[in-house]
């Protein structure tokens, strides 16, 4: 009898237990390695955000607010005293203390072919103080610290994870995040489970989470009607219409930070003796001939604003006078007559293989075309564009940022001498001094006089033209509560619950 009681009961507990719920997100691609020192792709951002906690966060409003550390002091202008969160372990059960933060931060400015050794390059030294306290002096004052943490740059990996991993590590990354590496099936599948030793575990409500690149817009959204998937992210406007009908859907804006691009190859290698590479005048050319607002308007509906700088509108940094100009065809004929160039001019340019971005650049061929330039479009699988970006195998590459929370995170990286970011491998003594003298600076007013003059000279030389800023659409389940837009366009899993 007590056997029968005993099964009755057990089996009563696993009838009344809450069922195992998956979350299901799509990707607009695959990202790329997972990695936070190596990695480059927004989409790796997103599934970092359940991967890898962050020494800061950004909130709705861009406020920084603690994550892995409680605080932060300045005991002068070039150290920082950094308080961590006690009790929190790595995914592998290792502890996240003082002497990982150093380390972590540390393989962030080390480890060969990091992207974060831009963001962190301030760094003089880091120093434990104690467990739970991080010293970390810079080399000079730097205004951008403290938002890079918010971001790869604060992610901090298991050291002995790391260190046994090495190269191999983002094949199998350990960190300390609601949720722990599962497995990763290239273009179809990156799975994580429910870490349960994660320090804030009452506020996950899923089981498992699953990222799924889906690249066709079209697909993207018939996955969302059917139920396959709870969350889409980045929703093409052209498809928001069709996700409001549908009312066991929603839409959910915010504002973005980031930027679209066309990246020029300047001196990163061979392709880059191409004759855009090479003339400034035909990149003035190139660039005068785009219509940025009837772009916005035939590819995504005229959501998205035309630009031609590298931060919003809405940031304390934009710069007056620097607003996207009207296309003007007559100036781009005469400055490629001017360039003494053979017609057409040919432009390779190198497109992520979503569905916008090769209509994208279909409008700027045929703009183009009519001041004397042939674009041959060459699709490339998102995360394999990056790599070509990256070893200089491109003449011109349409590519976006998600943007940063500082304006430093959205211009430094890319056109500064010698940045990691920096593909088109763009020199310029004028916009190094102002990019520094911005960064070195906590007086908002100089930061923009500063920005003014790498913006000046960066309109003369155009190493990259800026084409629009976007604007961060979600779609997803009407019964997905919780979920908080913030402008980073990052999903964030705490708080998430599916109502019954």
């Amino acid at each position: 009898m007590r056997v029968l009681c005993a099964l009755f009961a057990a089996f009563m507990l696993f009838a009344t237990a809450a069922p195992a719920q998956t979350l299901r997100i799509a990707l607009r691609e695959d990202g790329d390695i997972l990695d936070p020192a190596l990695a480059r792709t927004y989409v790796g951002r997103i599934v970092f955000a359940g991967l890898c906690d962050k020494l800061f966060d950004i909130d709705q409003n861009l406020q920084i607010v603690p994550q892995l550390a409680t605080g932060y002091a300045w005991s002068d202008d070039r150290t920082m005293i950094l308080h961590l969160r006690a009790g929190v372990v790595f995914h592998n059960g290792e502890p996240f203390d003082a002497a990982a933060v150093k380390y972590g931060l540390e393989r962030h400015l080390t480890l060969p072919g990091s992207f974060r050794r831009t963001e962190l390059s301030a760094i003089d030294h880091v120093e434990v103080v104690d467990p739970q306290t991080v010293r970390i002096v810079l080399k000079a004052p730097s205004a951008p610290f403290l938002a890079q943490l918010t971001d790869r740059a604060g992610m901090i990996v298991a050291p002995k994870a790391a260190e046994a991993a090495g190269k191999d590590f983002g094949l199998h990354p350990v960190c300390n995040g609601p949720f722990k590496f599962v497995e990763r099936v290239a273009q179809d599948r990156i799975v994580l489970e429910r870490f349960a030793g994660y320090w804030n575990k009452d506020a996950i409500h899923f089981d498992k989470v699953i990222y799924q690149p889906i690249t066709d817009s079209q697909v993207q959204i018939a996955n969302l009607l059917t139920g396959a998937i709870d969350i889409a992210e980045r929703i093409l406007p052209t498809d928001v219409a069709a996700v409001k009908a549908d009312k066991n859907l929603r839409i959910v804006t915010s504002p973005a930070l980031g930027w679209q691009s066309i990246t020029y190859n300047l001196d990163n290698g061979p392709a880059a003796k191409s004759p855009i590479g090479q003339s400034a005048l035909l990149r003035q050319a190139f660039d005068a001939a785009i219509d940025r607002e009837a772009l916005v308007q035939v590819v995504y509906n005229g959501m998205y604003a035309p630009t031609i700088q590298a931060v919003t509108p809405a940031s304390p940094f934009y710069l007056k006078g620097f607003e996207a100009p009207a296309r003007d065809l007559a100036k781009a004929k005469a400055l490629v007559k001017q360039a003494g160039v053979t017609l057409p001019v040919q432009v390779e340019l190198n497109v992520p293989n979503s569905p916008d971005s090769a209509q994208m650049a279909e409008v700027i061929q045929a703009m183009t075309a009519e001041a004397g330039f042939s674009v041959k479009i060459k699709l490339i699988e998102f995360a394999s564009s990056l790599t070509a970006a990256a070893q200089g195998n491109f003449q011109a590459y349409l590519i976006g940022w998600s943007g940063r929370v500082d304006p430093d995170g959205n211009i430094y990286t890319f056109v500064r001498g010698g940045a990691a970011g920096n593909d088109s491998h763009y020199v310029n003594a004028t916009v190094d001094a102002a990019l520094d003298e911005a960064r070195s600076s906590t007086d908002t007013a100089t930061r923009i006089a500063a920005y003014g003059r790498a913006m000046r000279q960066l309109r003369e030389d155009l190493p990259l033209t800026w084409l629009y800023h976007p604007v961060n659409i979600e779609g997803m389940n009407a019964k997905l509560q919780g979920f908080q837009p913030v402008p980073d366009g990052l999903i964030r899993l705490q708080g998430l619950s599916l109502a019954p």
